[in-house]
């Protein structure tokens, strides 16, 4: 754990949460996770955890899977299009780039109305 990749973590877990009717679970040690409508948006590591994040990449999920320190995730939901990225300290992205990957996983998984909602925040 480093303080690098602690502050990244809950910088990022704001923005997910900021979304329309995010919400946080812990489901198990370790692990944070953003939700919506109890569909799971965002996974990321715990304070005091090496940083990782788990999204659902439907667009750009084979280009994100080039990265040396990105894989499928595992339990099957690589399949699916998510994908894990476990950066060292020295190759945690940019937050434009991370936060980029949190919307298209939120889109991915949210109702349409909700969606709508977040397009219309964004031009309003």
């Amino acid at each position: 754990m480093s303080d690098k990749s602690d502050a990244v973590r809950r910088r990022l877990n704001a923005y997910a949460l900021a979304f329309p009717e995010a919400e946080s679970r812990s489901p198990w040690p370790g692990h944070d996770n953003a939700v919506v409508r109890d569909k799971t948006f965002v996974f990321l590591s715990s304070a005091g955890e090496p940083f990782s994040m788990s999204c659902k990449l439907p667009y750009t999920g084979e280009v994100a899977l080039e990265l040396r320190f990105a894989a499928p995730t595992g339990y099957g939901l690589g399949k699916s299009g998510w994908v894990t990225f476990a950066p060292s300290d020295d190759e945690i992205p940019s937050f434009d780039q991370l936060e980029a990957w949190i919307d298209e996983s939120y889109r991915a998984r949210a109702p349409r109305k909700l969606v709508k909602e977040l397009d219309s925040r964004d031009t309003g």
